[in-house]
């Protein structure tokens, strides 16, 4: 999906301020992450359009794949969790072996994540848009205004007055010619007043693999949360199967977010409104 119009005024304004602010240097280095405006993520929503159940999922980020050399991009929109149930039963809603259930949408395939206590091969399922609600209606609303704060004192004063804050992460592999932008909604800001540092903390996202071939970007997904408390580096804790004893004879595994990994990153952190 190539990048509309609007999208490419907003990031020239964009860019163009930070220039004229003098900050060239920042400018440049942030120029990819500021072609995509954030969304507000308190008015954001996929609405589903099938009869039997029109279901409307709130979006919990937003994960964009560039192809650098063509110059193209796929966004995935990941949805907020819920749990198994029987839909519109009389009584008896939720599921007695039940899951969290997570959808993922882009490219016209759901994404679903389903974790359960057990290791199960219902974990990760793609599916064609028509098999599961019918066509999605994308109900993506753009921050009607949202600030670059690039101080530590916009920082601490975002944080202070409870202005929603939305973050971009971009990573990339040179080798794979693909950058990827994740995206979500700052759940906890931590903001060390006396040292003057803060530290980002949150998800679940759609953490995209970037090192590797796959068949389709969605399979490059995986759920994780994301972490920094500087511009140039990012730390991730991604979903997986994970021992549960500690006892090397137990060989007993769950779904657990572990195995945490750093990779190189530019940071972006936003105000909305």
């Amino acid at each position: 999906m190539k990048p509309t119009r609007r999208e490419a005024l907003q990031a020239a304004v964009t860019v163009g301020a930070l220039t004229l602010a003098g900050n060239k240097a920042e400018a440049k280095n942030h120029t990819a992450a500021h072609t995509m405006p954030p969304l507000d993520y308190g008015r954001s929503f996929i609405c589903n359009t099938a009869p039997f159940n029109a279901v409307r999922f709130w979006v919990e980020s937003r994960t964009r794949i560039l192809d650098v050399e063509g110059g193209t991009h796929t966004d995935y929109i990941q949805c907020g969790s819920c749990k198994s149930e029987h839909t519109f039963a009389e009584q008896g809603l939720f599921q007695e072996d039940n899951y969290d259930f997570l959808p993922i949408w882009g490219e016209d395939e759901w994404l679903v994540f389903r974790r359960t206590v057990r290791l199960s091969d219902s974990y990760r399922t793609v599916h064609p848009m028509d098999k599961l609600w019918g066509k999605p209606e994308l109900k993506l609303q753009e921050a009607e205004k949202a600030t670059l704060l690039d101080s530590w004192e916009a920082l601490r004063d975002a944080t202070a007055a409870a202005i929603p804050i939305v973050t971009q992460t971009e990573i990339w592999s040179e080798d794979k010619k693909l950058r990827a932008i994740v995206e979500c909604p700052t759940k906890t800001m931590n903001v060390d007043l006396d040292g003057q540092r803060y530290q980002v903390d949150t998800g679940p996202v759609a953490y995209p693999d970037l090192t590797k071939d796959y068949a389709s970007h969605i399979d490059r997904l995986s759920l994780a949360f994301v972490a920094f408390n500087a511009p140039d580096f990012a730390d991730w804790v991604v979903e997986q199967p994970a021992r549960v004893s500690l006892d090397s004879t137990d060989s007993t595994e769950t779904y657990h977010y572990t195995k945490p990994f750093s990779t190189p990153a530019r940071n972006s952190v936003f105000a909305l409104g």
